[in-house]
């Protein structure tokens, strides 16, 4: 079964009646109805430096029932009425799932995953709430996060505190849970280590580099899913600890895993406020970085020099950090990128022994 939450039941469930009494109304006076949502592109977001994310803008589209339409709106308010049975029922279906349910619905069914994706995207927009508040969960697995950190978690059948100790999983990690709101948190690290790719993280977990410099260490396996930003953003404003985020120095590493991390992305703007961590700080690997510790590089392909080249063109994140400004056209200049893993050109421990300590003695300098 779910995590109940009545707050939350309660706004999507106000929401999808709202939203189908209008549609209801408007077909009963014969007029025709019509589906306002917002335009989810980094086109149609606003970055304001107090807040800290990216926000939407003032571009909406309007979706009008017509002949051409009409199978698009069954598929919206059929996918509303799923929410709204999944809510009253206490339960919660996959993405996956929802697209097969979709097999029953006739000539509203889905023939492809990216289209269902898509409506329910549309949904939780045009309501301003959350996937994981219409009871629509994602296939993608959480982070993992290991170190000084205890996680007090629910007992699905008795509701009574489970006690999770994270520097007591041997070789493995805990796994961040899809849904996070009810997890609470104890830790006396000093800061929180975001980690983009597994290699690393494994490095650090399987040589103990939590308890050297008492930290909360989280894989994001790349660009991290919303339940691991979620958990980061809930963990760092309980606990009023600082974000450090380490991933490889490249275009997508900084425009993508990172950007995402810090303020959010464009597509998702109508929940960004609750989905970024706005105090996180990006620590390595940087273009002086492959200077400085004469790291081993690869080449910008033609997609890195168009993702850095957009990044400056594009994102009002890195256009209103000039330190960002200067970085990214620093590492076009130079046409090259570097991986995390290129410390251990120096040694495999390098990155633990020199790189870290530091960086970290120098966090005043990170980039914003």
């Amino acid at each position: 079964m779910a995590t109940k939450n009545k707050a939350a039941d309660n706004k999507a469930l106000v929401g999808i009646d709202k939203t189908a009494r209008e549609i209801y109304d408007k077909s009963l006076k014969g007029q025709k109805p019509q589906l306002k949502m917002p335009v989810r592109s980094l086109t149609n977001v606003k970055y304001k430096n107090k807040t800290g994310y990216l926000e939407l803008s003032n571009q909406y589209k309007t979706r009008t029932l017509t002949y051409n339409t009409v199978k698009g709106f069954a598929q919206t308010l059929k996918m509303m009425s799923a929410s709204k049975e999944l809510i009253e029922t206490n339960d919660h279906a996959s993405k996956r799932e929802m697209y097969y349910i979709s097999k029953n619905w006739g000539p509203a069914r889905f023939d492809e995953q990216p289209e269902s994706d898509t409506v329910m995207d549309d949904i939780e927009a045009m309501m301003c709430v959350n996937r994981e508040q219409l009871r629509f969960l994602p296939e993608e697995k959480g982070g993992e996060v290991a170190g000084q950190l205890i996680v007090f978690d629910r007992d699905r059948d008795t509701n009574k505190p489970i006690k999770i100790d994270c520097t007591g999983f041997g070789s493995g990690a805990y796994s961040i849970p899809i849904s996070v709101e009810h997890l609470e948190f104890q830790t006396k690290a000093k800061f929180i280590l975001c980690i983009e790719t597994a290699g690393m993280f494994q490095r650090l977990v399987a040589h103990n580099y939590w308890r050297k410099a008492n930290c909360i260490l989280i894989s994001m396996g790349g660009v991290p899913t919303r339940a691991t930003r979620r958990f980061v953003r809930r963990l760092a404003d309980t606990m009023k600890i600082p974000v450090y985020t380490f991933v490889d120095g490249d275009p997508y590493g900084i425009a993508n895993i990172y950007r995402t991390l810090k303020v959010g992305s464009g597509n998702a703007a109508h929940i960004n406020e609750f989905f970024c961590v706005p105090t996180a700080t990006f620590m390595g690997i940087t273009p002086q970085d492959i200077i400085d510790y004469k790291l081993p590089t690869h080449p910008l392909k033609d997609v890195d020099i168009k993702r850095a080249k957009d990044a400056l063109k594009n994102d009002p994140f890195f256009q209103f950090h000039k330190p960002w400004v200067k970085a990214i056209e620093q590492m076009i200049k130079m046409g090259v990128r570097a991986e995390q893993q290129a410390l251990a050109k120096h040694g495999l421990n390098y990155v633990i022994d020199e790189y870290l300590p530091e960086k970290i003695k120098a966090a005043s300098k990170f980039l914003p």
